[in-house]
């Protein structure tokens, strides 16, 4: 169900898909975005004037952050074991960031192209803390296409 006209979306529901396998227990995204590198055309015009012309370039790859309370399920571990272990065939994977409206339905997704974990960060463990532990995995993407 698309938005009414100007209305924006709240970013409190969102969830990660990788290989059909929804994760929706995500707490944050960070680092979502699609770059390209800049080329500076630099030249004389017809009437000798000294111009800089700016150019897209090739589209750069990307890293993502995303950020779920530590639970008892390893999705994440085994994940991160593959490419530690150079197991690429199975590590380099499609998924999407999808980001819901407030009824539940999905009206941007994110995709990410051959993505891979790069590293997994457990927050402190501090005796006496009463903090909820965490769970932060980067993902590194060579692409990004956006639905």
């Amino acid at each position: 169900m698309p938005l009414p006209d100007l209305d924006s979306s709240v970013g409190h529901s969102f969830g990660l898909e990788l290989d059909a396998v929804l994760i929706r227990q995500i707490t944050e995204v960070s680092g979502l975005k699609m770059e390209q590198d800049v080329i500076e055309l630099k030249q004389n015009s017809t009437d000798g004037k000294y111009a800089i012309k700016k150019l897209p370039g090739r589209p750069k790859a990307g890293e993502v952050t995303l950020t779920r309370g530590l639970t008892e399920d390893n999705s994440f571990e085994s994940w991160v074991k593959d490419s530690r272990f150079g197991r690429m065939q199975s590590a380099r994977r499609h998924g999407a960031i999808i980001v819901y409206d407030y009824e539940g339905m999905p009206i941007k997704r994110y995709k990410l192209i051959n993505a891979w974990p790069k590293s997994l960060e457990i927050s402190t463990l501090k005796a006496g803390d009463t903090s909820v532990l965490t769970e932060k995995l980067v993902i590194t993407y060579e692409s990004m296409e956006v639905d």
